[in-house]
């Protein structure tokens, strides 16, 4: 009878806790900012390694590295003139000049026009740049000159007379762009300004494409106060059709010549990468043909054009490009590192100019993620790997040798990395499952912690107002033994003696991760809102995703979406299993990628899945493009089956669940096209379902009130059906 009474009184203590935590609302989390994490952004180092700068407040301040103290604002946009609202700036490379962009108007997800000003630290000197707005503008090294994007054509401006030259004069909207990036190599391969001064500033490399021959994609306009709805026109290459035609050139300053690179015969081929060696006169360019399966880095003499190749990866499948990103020419002039996956994990090499291999400098059953810097006068690289689990990414040193490995911050958890230019210091942004995001700096030598500068201590108390629950990480095994990483959030007051419904939540896409130790995670707050209502939220990796070798990547390789159907389907089979879990309320939710998969789920796992919403959902990969499609599944002429069977357009006789399909009209990216043809397809299966177009909203469906609106939908959506 005492056992019995006491078990009441904890059962009644436990209910009061769960009734006093705050409700969360979506205004809470996409209106209110009632869950904003803070961070310390836009810091640049200063030559000294004494200072950093950072932007905050519209003021441009210098800052102490062994306090952390602002010792002196070296710019204030409100006390300019004229006022200017500084949204980035950079600095010369002697420090005496700032570029300030204000006024920025994105083009696409990154490309963007500005106004610019250079403002002079020594005489307080505020010139605009040119007239009108302007991409991307970049000093020169020498801090003379700024090289800059108008109208598809290349400027260089002489800071000292005034005179501006233009470069480049046949540059044309949907026609040529020059020393910028079409719409398919911003998105897929992450550029958008293509000119690189060369280390003397004596020469400017530059991209330049010709998109005139790539079809067209038309956008209506329905909202923009026009009586007719207004079209916008541009280039996109879908799977299997034409690229810009793209070619390397080097401007000579002083001659005022142009000489074309030599990058060979084949016009469809990729270009993505361009960086100046140590040697101003050798430019080194990555070059990869349409698959992607062949990626090599050439070395350009910048006078003559001519070119060789000094290094070549071929792959049955891929090659990751995004590994290029850590290639860096050493000082020495001899040498340079590169990353691979030539031993199945992506590891860091050390290579002769010419190619040669000198070592593996690291090495092991996990991942190095990215290099943070190479310190050249110990011969120290820093990284981020994934040595000790997938699920975390963990702050390194190691010797160029390849010896002396030292971690240097937490091994759990998600560190990023900002150093100094002369490894004295560095910035560490750290967060856990348990733990907010900690920006705090360090001195290298040491390792000594000087000061936390964000702890987002504020946010973790909203999180216990809010009873935010914790990740329970697991893994399971799917049919074929695989492990697959997953975590559950669970309600504060769950009970293993109560049924409960199931959200699966999942992107799934190649090489992504959604389960690691950090904390937060895509709509983290609005599943912890759910899980307040009384749902389960599963959030899981498939085969397919990242931090776990290229064989587990890229097994998918010209069938994305079977596999990863195949591990949601096993997902919902394990949750089935467990006791708490309500089998007829089992749902799925994806945006993008996740919203193609959670439409092969509702289908081809009907009997598993009772509820599903697709958000800005690929219906068929035929729709997509080229560039990211053709890298995980070559073009449809060459593998038609892996782009249809695999389509959720194949499969719209399946339904049997509730249905939601949500797409923005303005989607620039995954084209509300994808939609409208499965929602055809649906309505010729004479299938039941829900359907929503965000007018004049992108991929991301956030601008102007869409994104409150979506969540409350999708939230009523859920509590009606499921």
């Amino acid at each position: 009878m005492k056992k019995y009474s006491f078990l009441l009184i904890l059962s009644f203590f436990a209910a009061l806790s769960v009734s006093a935590q705050k409700m969360i609302t979506v205004d809470d989390i996409y209106q209110k900012g009632v869950f904003r994490q803070e961070s310390v952004y836009n810091v640049n180092w200063m030559n000294d390694g004494k200072y950093y700068s950072a932007l905050e407040d519209n003021q441009i301040r210098k800052i102490d590295v062994t306090s952390g103290e602002t010792t002196e604002v070296l710019v204030d946009g409100d006390e300019l003139e004229p006022k200017l609202n500084i949204r980035s700036y950079s600095f010369s490379d002697d420090e005496s000049k700032l570029l300030l962009a204000t006024d920025i108007n994105y083009i696409y997800r990154r490309s963007y026009t500005a106004k610019y000003y250079v403002y002079n630290l020594s005489t307080k000197e505020l010139k605009p740049l040119a007239e009108g707005e302007q991409m991307y503008a970049t000093f020169s090294p020498d801090a003379k000159k700024v090289a800059y994007v108008f109208e598809n054509n290349i400027y260089i401006v002489d800071l000292a007379s005034g005179k501006n030259t233009q470069v480049t004069k046949d540059g044309k909207i949907n026609e040529i762009i020059h020393g910028g990036s079409d719409w398919v190599y911003e998105e897929e391969f992450y550029i958008t300004k293509t000119f690189y001064w060369s280390p003397d500033s004596k020469k400017l490399a530059f991209h330049s494409m010709d998109e005139s021959h790539v079809k067209e994609y038309t956008l209506q306009k329905w909202n923009d106060g026009h009586l007719y709805p207004e079209n916008y026109v541009y280039k996109y290459p879908k799977a299997g059709e034409r690229n810009s035609i793209v070619w390397v050139s080097v401007y000579d300053l002083n001659s005022k010549k142009t000489i074309k690179m030599d990058t060979g015969e084949e016009e469809d081929q990729y270009l993505p990468r361009v960086q100046w060696t140590q040697d101003s006169n050798l430019l080194s360019i990555i070059r990869m043909n349409r698959r992607q399966n062949i990626l090599e880095i050439l070395h350009a003499n910048a006078s003559t054009g001519e070119s060789k190749v000094v290094l070549k990866e071929e792959s049955d499948t891929y090659v990751a490009l995004n590994y290029c990103d850590d290639l860096t020419y050493l000082n020495d002039g001899k040498h340079f590192v590169y990353s691979s996956e030539e031993d199945g994990y992506k590891h860091l090499y050390l290579y002769k100019m010419n190619g040669d291999k000198v070592r593996q400098i690291t090495n092991g059953k996990w991942e190095a993620v990215n290099i943070v810097g190479i310190d050249q006068e110990t011969d120290q690289v820093y990284y981020i790997s994934t040595e000790v689990s997938p699920l975390d990414r963990t702050f390194y040193k190691i010797g160029l040798n390849g010896k002396g490995k030292v971690a240097l911050a937490e091994t759990e958890g998600t560190t990023r990395i900002n150093m100094s230019p002369d490894f004295s210091y560095y910035l560490k942004y750290y967060h856990n499952q348990n733990k907010p995001l900690k920006v705090s700096l360090h001195k290298t030598k040491g390792n000594k912690e000087i000061k936390v500068l964000k702890d987002n201590a504020a946010l973790a108390e909203t999180a216990k107002e809010y009873g935010l629950v914790d990740k329970e990480f697991f893994q399971f095994a799917i049919e074929d033994g695989t492990e697959l990483n997953a975590y559950f959030l669970k309600p504060a007051d769950f009970d293993e003696d109560k049924e409960y419904p199931v959200i699966v939540y999942q992107y799934s896409g190649p090489g992504s991760q959604d389960v690691e130790h950090a904390w937060g995670g895509s709509h983290y707050y609005w599943h912890q809102m759910m899980v307040q209502k009384g749902y389960l939220v599963l959030v899981v990796d498939t085969r397919g995703t990242g931090g776990r070798g290229e064989r587990f990547k890229k097994m998918t390789y010209r069938n994305l979406g079977k596999f990863e159907t195949l591990d949601l389907i096993s997902a919902a089979k394990y949750l089935a299993d467990l006791d708490y879990v309500d089998d007829n309320r089992i749902g799925i939710w994806g945006w993008s990628y996740g919203g193609y998969m959670a439409g092969n789920a509702i289908l081809d796992g009907n009997e598993v899945f009772n509820a599903a919403v697709s958000v800005a959902m690929v219906s068929n990969w035929r729709f997509y493009d080229t560039i990211y499609t053709e890298r995980y599944m070559d073009t449809p002429q060459n593998n038609p089956e892996g782009y249809d069977k695999n389509s959720p357009l194949s499969k719209v006789d399946k339904l049997k669940g509730k249905y939601l399909v949500i797409h923005g009209t303005g989607d620039d990216n995954v084209h509300v096209q994808n939609s409208i043809v499965y929602q055809d397809a649906l309505l010729e299966a004479g299938k039941q379902f829900e359907l929503f177009y965000y007018p004049d909203r992108t991929h991301g469906i956030y601008e102007d009130g869409a994104r409150p609106h979506l969540f409350n939908m999708m939230t009523n959506f859920w509590l009606e059906n499921l």
